[in-house]
C-alpha cells in the first residue's frame, strides 16, 4: 500500500514562510547584537586603563555574561537567517543563493569561536586556582588582549559579512518580487562593511564607520520581509 504521497512527502518551506522567518530573526538580531556590543560590551571598556575595564567587567559581571549569551543567541539566528534566505532566493540562482547562505553560516561559525576570548575574560576575573601564579597587572594585561582580540576578529569576519549582502543585494535585484532599491541598499551596506573591514586590516590608523551609515539597507530589508514578503509572487527580472 503506498498511501498519500502528499503525507509522505511535505511541502517544502514556502517563500512566503521563509521572509517572515528571516524578516523576525533579522529584527531579533538588530535588537540583541546592539545592545551585547555597544551598551554592554563597549560601555565595559575604558580604552588605554586595563585596572578600570577589569574592574568594570567585575562589577558588571552579570552582563558581561548577558553579552556573552546574546552574542551566541545572534550566531544561531544568523544560521536560520542563512538557512531561510536560501530558500527564499534559491529560485533566482540556486547555487549563488546556496554561496550566499554559507557565506553567512562562515561568519556564524567563527562568531561562536570567537567567543571564547570573552570567556577567557571570565576566567581571568574569576581568580582561578592556576591563576595564582599570575600579578594583578598580567591578569589586567590577558583580560584586555583577549578583548582585543574578540573585538578584532569581529572586524575581521565583518569582510566575510559584506561579501555575503553583497551577493545577496544581487541576487534581490534579479529577483522579480523584490523591488531593486532593496537590491541597491544592500550592495551599498556591503561596500560599507568592506571598506571598513579592508581599512582596518590594511591600516591601523583607520577609524571610519562607513557601514554605520550604510547600515539602513539592512533595516529596509527587515521592515520589506516582515511587511511584504508574507505577498511575494516569483517572477525573476532579466
Amino acid at each position: 500500500m503506498n498511501g498519500d504521497k502528499s503525507s509522505q512527502n511535505p511541502p517544502d518551506l514556502s517563500l512566503n514562510h521563509s521572509a517572515l522567518i528571516a524578516g523576525f530573526a533579522l529584527l531579533l538580531m538588530a535588537i540583541l547584537a546592539p545592545i551585547a556590543n555597544f551598551s554592554i560590551l563597549k560601555g565595559l571598556i575604558v580604552p588605554g586603563d586595563m585596572a578600570t575595564t577589569v574592574s568594570n567587567i567585575m562589577v558588571m559581571q552579570g552582563s558581561f555574561r548577558l553579552a556573552i549569551c546574546f552574542f551566541l543567541i545572534v550566531a544561531l539566528l544568523d544560521i536560520i537567517v542563512a538557512w531561510s534566505l536560501y530558500v527564499f532566493l534559491k529560485p533566482v540562482h540556486k547555487s549563488l543563493s546556496l554561496l550566499t547562505a554559507w557565506l553567512r553560516l562562515v561568519y556564524a561559525a567563527i562568531l561562536v569561536m570567537l567567543l571564547v576570548y570573552l570567556i577567557r575574560v571570565l576566567q581571568f576575573i574569576d581568580g582561578a586556582p592556576c591563576l595564582s601564579a599570575f600579578s594583578m597587572d598580567q591578569l589586567q594585561a590577558q583580560v584586555m588582549l583577549s578583548l582585543n582580540a574578540f573585538n578584532k576578529g569581529w572586524e575581521f569576519i565583518l569582510i566575510l559579512f559584506g561579501f555575503h549582502l553583497l551577493l545577496l543585494g544581487y541576487l534581490m535585484l534579479r529577483a522579480g518580487y523584490m523591488r531593486r532599491i532593496l537590491g541597491i541598499l544592500l550592495i551599498l551596506a556591503a561596500l560599507g562593511y568592506l571598506t571598513d573591514g579592508f581599512g582596518r586590516l590594511f591600516s591601523p590608523d583607520y577609524h571610519i564607520s562607513v557601514a554605520l551609515y550604510a547600515f539602513i539597507g539592512e533595516l529596509v530589508l527587515i521592515v520589506w520581509l516582515l511587511s511584504r514578503g508574507s505577498r511575494v509572487t516569483f517572477k525573476i527580472k532579466d
